[in-house]
């Protein structure tokens, strides 16, 4: 009879081991299962508009050759801006269009799923799309482009209020794998060697207007003595009504 229990007591603690391990494994992949649309915190799809609140000159117009203001540009950076040509950027119009400088280039923007696990942002302005990979890292041969190879993750998830609550966080995107380009259209370069970091949230106002904030942080060893930091307001756009895709272009200085 001792040795029955005995057994007994070691089929049933190797049972309940089995049991409590395969629990934990599915939660882990419930957890982890999740595609990264399911796991949205926020809505960030349909149209939204740029809207301009500072630095008007800056973004609505072309700023003057040699304006590097509030740019932390090292002197290899001011040389190289202070000698800008517009004629040089013949056949590559979309310098002033890539990742680091894109989302302060006035525009309307277009957001939607491209799959479960890819975010996709189509921008009137210079015709450009971006993606934002969920669980996904570039290639080693990943070619450099002008919106480069951007990894996304939502930051900061937990649930607000009693019951399923509700589900609070941002979009984090780091995007790398960048063609050289300029920071402003008057020249102001960064690097293939240059890194961008985004943070995207959103909140509606008691009026019921819809914000997305884009908060850019560009790091780049080769022209600046440190990160440079923007943050640009977006207002949701009821329709796609004014949608209206234009060529990259080089403008003259005035």
């Amino acid at each position: 009879m001792m040795k029955t229990r005995r057994k007994w007591s070691r089929v049933t603690a190797a049972g309940l081991v089995a049991c409590l391990a395969a629990a934990s494994g599915a939660a882990a992949q419930g957890r982890g299962g999740a595609t990264a649309r399911a796991a949205a915190p926020k809505d960030y799809t349909g149209y939204w508009v740029s809207v301009v609140t500072e630095h008007w000159h800056l973004r609505m117009m072309l700023p003057p050759k040699g304006d590097f203001s509030m740019l932390p540009l090292n002197a290899e950076a001011r040389r190289l801006a202070g000698a800008w040509d517009p004629a040089g950027d013949k056949g590559n119009e979309c310098r002033s269009y890539g990742a680091p400088a894109i989302m302060r280039v006035p525009s309307r923007l277009r957001i939607q799923w491209r799959d479960d696990d890819t975010l996709q942002m189509d921008i009137d302005s210079g015709t450009q799309t971006r993606l934002f990979h969920f669980r996904a890292t570039p290639r080693p041969d990943q070619p450099a482009e002008w919106q480069g190879f951007s990894v996304a993750e939502w930051e900061g998830l937990r649930t607000t209020g009693r019951g399923p609550g509700r589900a609070t966080g941002q979009l984090r995107v780091t995007t790398t794998h960048l063609r050289p380009g300029y920071l402003r259209k008057n020249g102001v370069p960064y690097s293939a060697d240059a890194r961008l970091e985004e943070y995207f949230d959103t909140f509606t106002e008691p009026n019921g207007d819809r914000w997305l904030l884009v908060t850019a942080i560009v790091t780049d060893p080769r022209h600046l003595t440190q990160p440079y930091t923007t943050t640009v307001p977006f207002k949701k756009l009821p329709d796609g009504s004014g949608w209206d895709p234009t060529a990259c272009r080089v403008d003259e200085p005035r």
